[in-house]
């Protein structure tokens, strides 16, 4: 993949947050503490996660920019005793504590010199990527898991921009797997992709493709030749891009 216009992703994860921010004002303790819309979890433990994500997307954006690990990086296990004592913050303080990582995110990326944006770097799971990309999994973060909160923000409030590169990224992933899925048409946005040689054709607005694909809307919102509890099951959602930028196996890189 080339280089993106990376002050536009920039902007792009200003104005999610900003989004975020609009919707955490005025969060009720109750409301924080009662369940969201991604099952088992409580809005706090996913206003907990968007903000440890956001940690480790700037960790990893300074390791970029300065060639040197910015201190220890957290496991799995570490990171998920730190968002249970996240989530477990007074409500204030846990959408400050939100906005003041995503913050970071962008200040962040605001440092970056040009030409360390491709720079590889890992995720945690061990799958390399170049540093621009860092921007494109915080908007996917911050877009998937403000819908997860159920607080008024829908999958029709998702920008078309993101939308078409998240149905891009998506779609890709699933032919390269073989996903039995002959054809997917996003009607609103005029495209349509072709998964597969054989299997059923599915159509609909592309947040709600999207939705579908990612776990958060039913297939019965959708149009398809085959009754929608015949469809293939999808694989979790998100998972590295492909072809992608290989793997690695050292413990600096990883996020």
């Amino acid at each position: 993949m080339p280089t993106p216009d990376v002050d536009r992703l920039r902007g792009e994860v200003e104005r999610s947050a900003a989004r975020l921010a609009a919707t955490l004002s005025g969060l009720t303790e109750a409301e924080c503490r009662a369940p969201g819309a991604l099952a088992p979890w409580t809005r706090g433990q996913v206003l907990a996660h968007i903000a440890g994500s956001a940690d480790a997307y700037v960790w990893l954006l300074r390791l970029a920019r300065t060639g040197s690990a910015p201190g220890p990086r957290q496991d799995a296990a570490a990171l998920a005793e730190t968002a249970e004592r996240t989530a477990a913050l007074p409500v204030d303080a846990l959408a400050d504590r939100t906005r003041r990582a995503l913050d970071l995110v962008v200040a962040e990326a605001r440092e970056m010199p040009a030409a360390r944006w491709d720079v590889l770097v890992a995720a945690l799971a061990g799958w390399r990527h170049p540093a621009w990309y860092t921007l494109l999994r915080c908007l996917r973060e911050l877009e998937h898991h403000h819908v997860d909160l159920g607080l008024g923000y829908g999958t029709a409030d998702w920008p078309a921009s993101y939308v078409s590169w998240a149905l891009d990224e998506t779609l890709t992933t699933l032919r390269a797997q073989g996903h039995p899925v002959s054809r997917v048409e996003a009607v609103d946005l005029g495209r349509h992709w072709t998964p597969a040689p054989e299997g059923p054709s599915i159509a609909g607005p592309g947040h709600l493709l999207l939705g579908w694909l990612s776990g958060r809307t039913p297939a019965t919102d959708l149009m398809s030749d085959r009754p929608a509890e015949t469809l293939p099951p999808l694989p979790r959602w998100p998972q590295p891009p492909t072809p992608g930028w290989g793997r690695t196996d050292d413990v600096l890189g990883l996020a």
